[in-house]
């Protein structure tokens, strides 16, 4: 492991991406929101995926050049199409023209098509919570999901994630995705050699499998059985159906270097509290929950771990594994 200061890794991420075909402003957008995946401790959307990214950009799987495009919008809801580029720009938009529309009429839907992966989904939400409103994030992505009672993936791990603001004090946010675990964590088990627990993830015969590399061959397990697949269900539709992208089982691995240009679909869902019971009311009546929460020891209210860890990080850097730093410098011309 080797530690290194964040506005280094930034940079490296930034050029690596840029070499790949991105204009600087994508690259910088999409390597800030690696880099701060690794901060919050979520090293599966990290800088690991940067080698991916530029695997995708090289082989035709996203356009580095795309720029967003608004091109409808109707009352409260936009729709914009990101181009086939990388989904960083786009959910940038959203989430600014989202908290435009929210101000305007108290609630948005605005929803992104003809996307890429768009990385932790909470992270979307930050500004929306610093705008002083409510937010939910969400996502379709290829195949790794069977039905319930199927064997064929069908259904991405479609994160979720909402953020609900406080008054002078870090915002609660949720951030999931909708299998057992997130894929992600196989492919750091596959490349770090580790197993993973039995419950995670079934081989291409469909057996439970502590193997990643058997894992990432077959399928994931749903959290909650029944209830997560129909989870995930509910986001293909809301973000594939409505933006007019594609389904996760008509979208190839983001895993992989060559396949298909996956063209999946986000959407966000912002609103005011204002419109409602009105901001005071909704401040006050959070704390009243958070109290009941922290009164008892041993609770965390969800995101305070990653605030800790940004701290940590800003303060002392990050470590990163030998060969992840390595690829990284290679990608960026620095070997």
């Amino acid at each position: 492991m080797t530690r290194i200061a964040l506005s280094e890794l930034f940079e490296l991420a930034r050029d690596a991406l840029m070499r790949a075909g991105t204009t600087e402003a994508t690259a910088a957008l999409t390597a800030r929101a690696l880099v701060e995946a690794d901060v919050q401790g979520l090293a599966s959307h990290g800088v690991t995926r940067v080698a991916s990214y530029a695997a995708h950009l090289r082989n035709g799987r996203a356009d580095g050049r795309a720029e967003p495009v608004i091109v409808r919008r109707k009352g409260a809801t936009m729709l914009i199409d990101a181009g086939t580029g990388l989904a960083y720009p786009a959910c940038h938009l959203a989430i600014e023209q989202g908290i435009a529309l929210a101000r305007e009429h108290g609630v948005a839907f605005v929803a992104v098509g003809n996307s890429h992966h768009f990385g932790a989904a909470g992270q979307h939400l930050e500004a929306v919570a610093e705008a002083g409103m409510v937010g939910i994030a969400l996502g379709n992505s290829p195949a790794a999901m069977p039905a319930w009672g199927g064997k064929r993936p069908l259904f991405g791990t479609n994160p979720i994630a909402a953020v609900f603001p406080r008054d002078g004090r870090d915002p609660l946010l949720m951030d999931l995705s909708l299998s057992a675990v997130a894929r992600g964590k196989l492919v750091v088990a596959a490349r770090e050699g580790r197993p993973i627990p039995l419950g995670w993830a079934l081989d291409a015969d469909g057996q439970p499998t502590t193997d990643p590399k058997a894992a990432l061959a077959g399928s994931m397990l749903p959290a909650g059985g029944l209830k997560g697949t129909l989870l995930a269900l509910m986001i293909d539709l809301l973000a594939a159906a409505l933006t007019g992208s594609n389904f996760g089982f008509e979208s190839d691995s983001l895993l992989e270097a060559e396949g298909n240009v996956p063209r999946v679909g986000q959407a966000f869902l912002i609103v005011d509290p204002d419109a409602l019971a009105g901001r005071e009311h909704y401040f006050r009546r959070i704390e009243v929950l958070v109290e009941a929460m922290l009164a008892e020891d041993g609770v965390r209210l969800p995101g305070a771990l990653r605030s800790a860890r940004r701290a940590e990080a800003e303060a002392n850097g990050l470590d990163l594994p030998d060969t992840l730093l390595a690829t990284l410098r290679t990608l960026a011309g620095r070997a």
